[in-house]
């Protein structure tokens, strides 16, 4: 981990210093109220907020942020309480599932290198869900390009992210685990529209076994658009949106998300989607 740590920083000071000269400070704020918690065509949850704030710098062909993001919302959209705990421990009352992510990122030329932290209150949601006291937190890497940073009629982006820390594990024959180092690649593509319109398609892929992803080899777990409206005001951006998904894995499938589920079949289920408004400063 920390020789990853010292690529990244050397990625960082490679960065700031190649226009030193025209480095200003740059900053992202802003949250969304979401009908649903939708990840990387998984459903994590029902209603909830998710605020982002970032700080940094910004150069010519370059920039690098340090921020946080947060989701604070219900396990379904139910807000059922009282049920009874079933023989196989699964809690189907609704409950808050608080999230805090930091994340690293330095972006030069379209070249982006990344670090997210992820963290779980109350116990991770996530990996070897049998044993949830197994970790509240996971760390991720991530690595991508931005094809239109060359080609500027080509909106085409694609990322890698791997799990290198933190409750991420696979249970091995014997009974022990094993790091899973859980991976998911999404490619996307953003169509500009008329009217500050934009219709962006992606398609993940989970390349082998992870229980974070429920998949026990190759699977096309993310098939998604996201059709956005934008307002562009004197103080802030308003975004309405709707996101549809298709996780052709899900159906049928043993998820890691069934224990803190109200409803276990909506953690199960192919089709995904949610409805969100957001305003960024």
């Amino acid at each position: 981990m920390k020789r990853i740590f010292t690529l990244f920083v050397a990625f960082a000071a490679i960065l700031m210093s190649s226009r030193m000269q025209a480095v200003e400070f740059g900053y992202d704020a802003g949250a969304e109220l979401v009908s649903a918690y939708i990840w990387r065509g998984q459903y994590n949850g029902g209603l909830s907020f998710q605020p982002d704030v970032a700080v940094g710098f910004d150069a010519e062909h370059s920039s690098l942020r340090v921020g946080a993001w947060g989701s604070l919302g219900a396990s379904d959209w139910k807000f059922v309480r009282g049920l009874a705990v079933d023989a196989e421990g699964n809690d189907p009352n609704t409950r808050f599932i608080p999230e805090v992510d930091i994340y690293l990122n330095a972006n030069i030329w379209g070249v982006t290198v990344g670090f997210t932290h992820y963290y779980y209150f109350g116990g991770s949601p996530f990996l070897n869900w049998k044993n949830p006291e197994n970790g509240t937190s996971q760390t991720e890497v991530s690595l991508g390009y931005d094809f239109s940073t060359l080609f500027e009629k080509v909106p085409l982006s694609i990322t890698w992210n791997t799990m290198v820390l933190g409750a991420d594990h696979l249970e091995k024959e014997d009974g022990t685990l094993k790091r899973a180092f859980s991976t998911y690649i999404e490619a996307k593509y953003d169509l500009a529209l008329p009217f500050d319109m934009t219709l962006s398609l992606a398609l993940g892929i989970s390349p082998w076994a992870s229980t974070l992803y429920g998949n026990d080899g190759f699977a096309v777990n993310n098939i998604a658009a996201r059709f956005e409206k934008a307002w562009d005001f004197d103080v802030c951006e308003l975004d309405l949106f709707a996101l549809g998904s298709i996780n052709t894995y899900g159906i049928n499938k043993s998820n890691a998300f069934i224990w803190q589920a109200g409803d276990y079949k909506l953690y199960q289920q192919r089709l995904n989607g949610c409805i969100g408004l957001g305003v960024w400063f």
